[in-house]
């Protein structure tokens, strides 16, 4: 008897009519706009920018410390290089010094030995500054590679979270489609298209009269307006409000 009665209260149901389709399936695109916009400027997308931001920035300060340290290291090479040169050049001058007889000559070779030592002193306070240099730097690369994981664990939670929030979204888009299809199915071509046509315009394509009010533009329609728009949706309890154009559903 249960069954029967089921059956037959599923049966004495009748089905949506045009304006309960309508404004069903306005709430459905509504609710998808805002789900939508929801994804698109969920909070986890700034956190997983500025996560990644952040990520970005330790990866150039990364580089630009190992590219320091590259150059301290070539110009401490150099400096060696030219050391070695310079060391060269003396001994080469001194054993000329030996053999020098006359004055001048022996002048000269003394004034060229006191240039070499000159450049010499400050190639070597110039080789000393860049280990300074290099030693400081190597700290701070060891301090800022510390920073690594840390940094791009934060990339990596925020991604997954963000992605969590996304996908719950999507899924409820997608039950949201499905429920939008089967509404569209029992709407004729016309109306879907006016439907369309004023959604895309508009954005809320379909509003109700509550009292002399619509619904979409939330303004007051005179006595008269009212009488007109109550005679035009005698038939099918959908007309235009002469306000806004939405579809009004009396």
């Amino acid at each position: 008897m249960a069954h029967w009665a089921t059956m037959t209260d599923a049966a004495a149901t009748p089905p949506p009519s045009i304006p309960e389709r309508l404004l069903a399936l306005q709430a459905v695109d509504t609710e998808a706009d805002q789900l939508t916009l929801q994804r698109e400027r969920h909070p986890l997308r700034d956190a997983f920018v500025a996560a990644s931001r952040e990520l970005a920035a330790w990866e150039t300060r990364r580089g630009e410390l190992r590219g320091r340290i590259d150059e301290l290291a070539a110009a401490i090479e150099r400096a060696e290089e030219e050391g070695a040169d310079l060391t060269s050049s003396k001994v080469r001058l001194e054993a000329q010094l030996k053999t020098v007889i006359a004055p001048r000559e022996f002048e000269a070779l003394m004034h060229e030995i006191a240039t070499i030592d000159e450049q010499r002193d400050a190639l070597d306070l110039q080789e000393l500054e860049a280990l300074e240099e290099q030693s400081l730097r190597d700290e701070e690369l060891s301090r800022h590679l510390d920073g690594e994981e840390t940094t791009r664990e934060s990339v990596r939670r925020t991604d997954q979270e963000l992605s969590s929030a996304v996908n719950e979204i999507d899924r409820e888009l997608a039950t949201l489609d499905e429920r939008r299809s089967d509404l569209r199915a029992g709407l004729d071509d016309t109306m879907l298209a006016t439907y369309d046509r004023k959604r895309a315009a508009l954005g809320v394509a379909a509003a109700t009269l509550v009292g002399r009010q619509c619904q979409g533009c939330h303004l007051d329609l005179s006595a008269a307006e009212v009488d007109t728009v109550k005679d035009e949706a005698a038939a099918t309890g959908v007309t235009d409000c002469p306000q806004c154009g939405r579809l009004l559903v009396v």
